[in-house]
Formats: structure tokens, C-alpha cells, sequence
């Protein structure tokens, strides 16, 4: 599993969360050209050839809601429906950017708080995101989505040859969900101590490797996978609990530095305080 219900803490299921999509898009830089992977995929691309992924700079579009018309469905475009809110949407989004397919994966945002009646009656019948309409289907949870789109369109690949890195990569997949529920559980008590077990395992985790600063050494789909949660949880630990998860992780305060060195993540990024604000009204409220 892979999201969260849209109620927490009583109802843990991933991949729904119900956050608001009523924000003004952002417009993006242009995404960079450094791709730190050249690893093997089903339609890689060689190291000298992946420095050169790019794409022009992206509008992003408006959220559909509850008034807005569906897109022409199934017509032969790939289009991922996501929030701009959403850390497991922004999963697929960080994906889809690092591999340079903006002109291939078309973006359609749906307004979590008012979502239209044909997403869930003709798109997916989930009724969540993210989910990516490919090859006349449609299909979701964003752990799965980012196997996917690496394993299936072109780009520089997000998954390593190494069978010890291979391994180790769906041993951290895994333990995505517990992190999160480590920290999402732990906010309304008084103890800090599983915080502190989930923020030491990735500190420890991103000592295995020593040939990069990312989980697996190079950066990965692991990396994207642990990212939005991270982006959201530094600033909310330190407004609600003034805990600081850098301090005293080395490996950590490098990792986020080089990951928001990253056009591809980058360009999903939210401002920290909509994204406090939004966690504490669906986790703190009373």
C-alpha cells in the first residue's frame, strides 16, 4: 500500500489524502538537464545521451472540479491525473519530470475537495490519485506509478542494475508506509521516540551506499518516493513538535540539499507553509 485515507488518524489507507486543490498554479523553470542516473531500463537512454533530456517550460493547468467537463478519455493520450497537493501524486509527478516526458504524460489536476462526479464514475473508480490513463486503461497507487513510467517510457532510468541496490530499494519501498504512520501517529502525543526510530532509519539507510548522496548511492525512484513526505514533515515537526529532523543527521541535510538541486523535483515543490497549514487542518484539528 501506498497512500493515506483521507481521515487520519483513524482510518490509515494511502494514496487519498484529501487535501485541497483550491491553490494558483505555479509556473515552473525549465527543467534541468542533469539526470545523475544512467541506469539500465526497458528504453534507457545512454549517460551521454540522458544529460540532454529537457523540455520547454511548463504551465502548468488548472484543477478540474465538480463543474469542470472530462478530458476526451482513451483518445491515445497518456494523461496522469493528480493533485499539486497530494505527496503521492507528487510521486508520479517527480517521475514523469526526471525522465523528461512533460510533452508525453499530460497533467490533469483534480480538485481533491470538489471532485468532479465523471472522475470517479468513468476515469477511476478509486476516486483517489494518482492515476495515469496509458495504452486505453487506467491505473493507480503511486509506488506502482513510478515503476511504470520508468519501466515503460524512454528517459534516464530510476532503478539500478545491482542486485544489492535492487534489493535494497524494495526494502525502503516498503518501509515507506511505516515511516509515515511513524510520524503521522506520533503528532498529537507528548513522545518524540517514533519520529526519532523513523528519521534515524533513513539516516542510517542513506549511509549504505558511498557512491552518491541519494538512498541508493545515485538518485532514484527511492529518493521519490520518500521526498513529498519529507518536503511536508520537516516543516510541520518543527511548527508543531520544534523538532528538527537535520539536526544531527548529516546524511540527511546532505540528501535534501542535492535532492533540491533536482529540476525535476523542484518544479513540484509547494510552499511551506500551505503545506503546514494543510497538514495540521487534516491531522491536529480536534
Amino acid at each position: 500500500m501506498n497512500t493515506l485515507t483521507l481521515k487520519f488518524p483513524h482510518n490509515l489507507h494511502p494514496n487519498s489524502l484529501n487535501y485541497s486543490t483550491n491553490i494558483s498554479p505555479k509556473f515552473p523553470n525549465k527543467p534541468s538537464s542533469f539526470h545523475p542516473l544512467s541506469f539500465n531500463s526497458k528504453r534507457n537512454i545512454s549517460p551521454l545521451a540522458s544529460m540532454a533530456v529537457t523540455s520547454a517550460e511548463e504551465v502548468l493547468p488548472p484543477s478540474l472540479d465538480s463543474t469542470s467537463e472530462p478530458p476526451p478519455l482513451f483518445d491515445g493520450t497518456t494523461r496522469l491525473y493528480t493533485s499539486y497537493i497530494c505527496p503521492y501524486a507528487q510521486r508520479v509527478w517527480i517521475a514523469r519530470n526526471y525522465k523528461g516526458l512533460q510533452d508525453k504524460i499530460k497533467l490533469v489536476p483534480i480538485d481533491l475537495e470538489n471532485r468532479p462526479a465523471w472522475y470517479k464514475e468513468r476515469v477511476y473508480p478509486e476516486n483517489k490519485v494518482p492515476s495515469l490513463e496509458h495504452n486505453n486503461k487506467v491505473t493507480g497507487e503511486s509506488l506502482d506509478l513510478i515503476k511504470y513510467i520508468d519501466s515503460h517510457f524512454e528517459g534516464p532510468s530510476l532503478y539500478p542494475d545491482d542486485p544489492n541496490k535492487r534489493q535494497f530499494a524494495e526494502e525502503l519501498l516498503s518501509y515507506t508506509d511505516t515511516f509515515n504512520r511513524a510520524v503521522i501517529f506520533s503528532l498529537k502525543g507528548d513522545s518524540q521516540n517514533e519520529i526519532n526510530a523513523a528519521f534515524d532509519y533513513l539516516e542510517t539507510a542513506l549511509s549504505k551506499f558511498n557512491d552518491g548522496p541519494f538512498f541508493l548511492g545515485q538518485f532514484s525512484l527511492v529518493d521519490i518516493a520518500f521526498a513529498p513526505f519529507i518536503e511536508r514533515f520537516h516543516p510541520l515537526l518543527l511548527d508543531v513538535k520544534k523538532c528538527d529532523i537535520t539536526s544531527g543527521r548529516p546524511k540527511l541535510v546532505s540528501w535534501i540539499e542535492e535532492m533540491n538541486k533536482i529540476e525535476a523535483y523542484k518544479q513540484t515543490k509547494r510552499d511551506p507553509q500551505e503545506l503546514v497549514d494543510a497538514l495540521k487542518k487534516r491531522f491536529m484539528a480536534n
